[in-house]
């Protein structure tokens, strides 16, 4: 066997099961709220800025249209938020946050205290946490260069 493809030699499986882990550490907090782990990422793009081209919010989350549009659809026959086409631009789309979409944040205010609260609770130092976090932003940076066709 080649050294290179074990398991334990892949740093993107080490990523790929801390970020399924995460999302499942998300679930019992976002589940009675109707909210799926991604659905919680489009809202707080939303909060941070309304009305938002489906493109911007792309781009922000990393995400192509086509992951994307299928879940802005559930969005909104959830009433999160409501679709519009551009007026200067038909091809494009605005998102909005519908009255029930901005009292959501009210609702998710806490979840990141509760997060970190999780975190804090094992030996990982606050510290070593923001060490990973400047890391894998680094990370993020260097293979969204070399993936600059995407997200845009």
């Amino acid at each position: 066997m080649y050294e290179q493809l074990k398991l334990n030699n892949q740093l993107c499986f080490r990523l790929y099961t801390v970020s399924r882990l995460i999302t499942q550490s998300y679930h019992p907090m976002l589940e009675p709220l109707g909210l799926t782990y991604p659905q919680y990422l489009v809202l707080m793009v939303l909060w941070e800025q309304d009305h938002q081209l489906v493109s911007a919010i792309g781009r922000r989350l990393m995400l192509e249209t086509n992951t994307l549009t299928p879940l802005l659809q559930r969005m909104e026959r959830d009433g999160l938020i409501v679709r519009t086409k551009g007026i200067a631009d038909g091809r494009q789309t605005l998102v909005s946050l519908t009255k029930n979409g901005q009292r959501m944040e009210e609702r998710c205010k806490d979840i990141p205290f509760c997060m970190s609260a999780q975190l804090g609770d094992t030996a990982i130092e606050a510290a070593e946490l923001e060490r990973m976090v400047k890391s894998i932003d680094s990370l993020i940076e260097i293979l969204s260069k070399k993936n600059t066709h995407r997200f845009r």
